[in-house]
């Protein structure tokens, strides 16, 4: 990180939102880091933060293993003057350090709710005097601490969000970083502009500039393996890899046997010819042999992960290479429960999948503080093609995680050939706004009727949402003829078939890959 960049630190308590605030933050064009309540002042001091965002938590303040950052610490943010904003958790641990009272309410508020703005100044800037907000919280500040005056309430909460008298430390009980809460954005962005004074002097092609220097000095004169699978982040990761090193970059591609339809070519075809050493491997038994029986998803990533890094490492040995490059996004890492203080909701193959002992030097993840839209215009930005940036993201486990039954042709056919219709018809229909969008396999069995026969036959599932970063998604409202086209499509075109569901659950609580 250059020195002179300005920077907003979020310390992270926990919450599956932390991420959200820090890419808020730097859609705003100002560079964010997400930091542990453990940080030391002396962090801090070599960090010289413009302000301090505190996230939100699922622990209350009065818990005995609850998350704190050190008294000494918030004394010395309070003592500079170092603007704080703290939302959900974070507003009510600022409650509890300076004298407020919190309380544990018997109902959770979770969902959308109306806030009236009772202080236009500061944070709530050019707002509407009622906002449409998001809650999700099991506590509430019932008494302000000194020297703070209450900034909104709603129907059900008098003290909704609050600062102090010289406008440094500002909270909020909702969640501005979500898309739910109409002016969040507008929220965040007069704290880092009017309340930090940030000039907003970051953006990707400055990432790109310093990520390049970054890999040259790790990698030097030396060689290093990329695994590369053709989807949208681990080839933006090979063209960053390749501006750094240039043909001392090899390309990995492995075939393990569950790749979409028609996909081991399109990659073929797209990277031989590319400035890189390109090599694809057929693993396809390999990895089948490995997965047989296994029906628990997390044990698939498992398996799957340490099998890629065992190909990577027998190809690195024959160039020696001693680094790996993967293309290691920021959901990955927080959804594998990287981020010190978050939940594990799935091990993604590259992050949580990873085995202990691996022989390479160093992995080198240049994309693994971005987030999804983010690597897509990086990826513009180093002029990859318009099908690669755009197209839906895909797991690096491929269709073992998109099958709840064991990992089987005919399971692994079944959802192939699903998945390439509903890509198919979306496309002949130019729906947009979709973040992703394929086909599950249920291993249950429904009877159905075929040709006047009783059938017991497979359940497909359909999973298609939208989205701006993966962290949170809707489920897309399709149009009846086109949910109906795919249905009919599936049911007469894959013999095992006879039934197709929707899902119809948005991200939280679901997640997008169902498995």
């Amino acid at each position: 990180m250059s020195a002179e960049r300005e920077i907003i630190l979020v310390v992270d308590f926990g919450s599956q939102y932390t991420h959200l605030i820090a890419r808020r933050v730097r859609e705003l064009g100002v560079y964010s880091k997400i930091v542990f309540p453990e940080i030391t002042i002396p962090e801090i001091k070599k960090l010289s933060p413009k302000g301090i965002i505190l996230s939100g938590g699922p622990k209350s303040v009065y818990e005995k293993d609850s998350l704190n950052i050190g008294d000494e610490v918030f004394d010395y943010l309070v003592e500079k003057e170092i603007p704080i904003l703290g939302i959900c958790y974070g507003y009510q641990l600022i409650a509890y350090k300076m004298g407020g009272n919190v309380k544990r309410e018997q109902r959770k508020e979770y969902g959308v709710a109306n806030v009236e703005i009772l202080d236009s100044e500061g944070i709530f800037k050019d707002l509407e005097r009622k906002e449409i907000v998001w809650m999700s919280h099991s506590d509430q500040v019932f008494e302000i601490p000194p020297n703070f005056v209450v900034t909104s309430k709603t129907d059900t909460s008098p003290i909704a969000a609050f600062r102090n008298n010289s406008k440094t430390i500002y909270g909020l009980q909702w969640h501005p970083e979500v898309v739910h809460t109409k002016n969040g954005n507008k929220i965040l962005s007069n704290f880092v502009y009017n309340v930090c004074n940030c000039e907003g002097t970051w953006n990707l092609s400055n990432f790109i500039e310093e990520t390049v220097k970054n890999i040259k000095n790790k990698i030097g004169n030396g060689n290093a393996v990329i695994a590369l699978s053709g989807g949208v982040d681990s080839s933006v990761a090979a063209a960053i890899t390749e501006k750094a090193i240039g043909n001392r970059l090899y390309a990995v591609f492995v075939d393990h046997g569950l790749l979409r339809k028609g996909e081991a070519e399109l990659v073929s075809k797209a990277f031989s010819n590319h400035n890189i050493n390109f090599k694809k491997i057929n693993a396809k038994d390999r990895f089948f042999k490995k997965l047989d029986s296994i029906t628990d998803p997390e044990k698939k990533r498992m398996i799957i992960g340490e099998e890629f890094i065992r190909i990577f490492e027998e190809e690195a040995r024959k160039i020696g290479a001693d680094f790996l490059v993967q293309g290691t996004i920021y959901p990955d890492v927080i959804e594998s429960g990287r981020s010190q203080h978050a939940d594990t909701i799935k091990s993604h193959h590259n992050v949580g999948g990873l085995p202990e002992s691996i022989s390479f030097k160093e992995i080198i993840e240049p994309l693994r503080d971005l987030y999804k839209d983010e690597v897509r215009e990086v990826g513009r930005k180093l002029g990859l093609p318009k099908k690669i940036i755009d197209q839906y993201p895909f797991p690096g486990p491929g269709l073992a995680v998109r099958i709840t039954g064991p990992v089987t042709e005919e399971n692994i056919k079944i959802c192939r050939d699903a998945s390439a219709i509903v890509e198919e018809e979306l496309e002949k229909a130019s729906i947009e706004n979709i973040w992703q969008a394929f086909a599950v396999t249920l291993e249950d069995r429904v009877v159905g009727v075929v040709g006047d026969q009783r059938k017991f036959g497979r359940i497909v599932g359909l999973r298609i949402v939208e989205s701006q970063d993966a962290m949170t998604a809707n489920f897309k409202k399709l149009p009846w003829d086109l949910l109906e086209n795919i249905s009919t499509r599936i049911t007469n075109e894959i013999p095992e078939v006879v039934s197709v569901a929707y899902f119809i659950s948005h991200k939280p609580p679901q997640t997008i890959e169902p498995c």
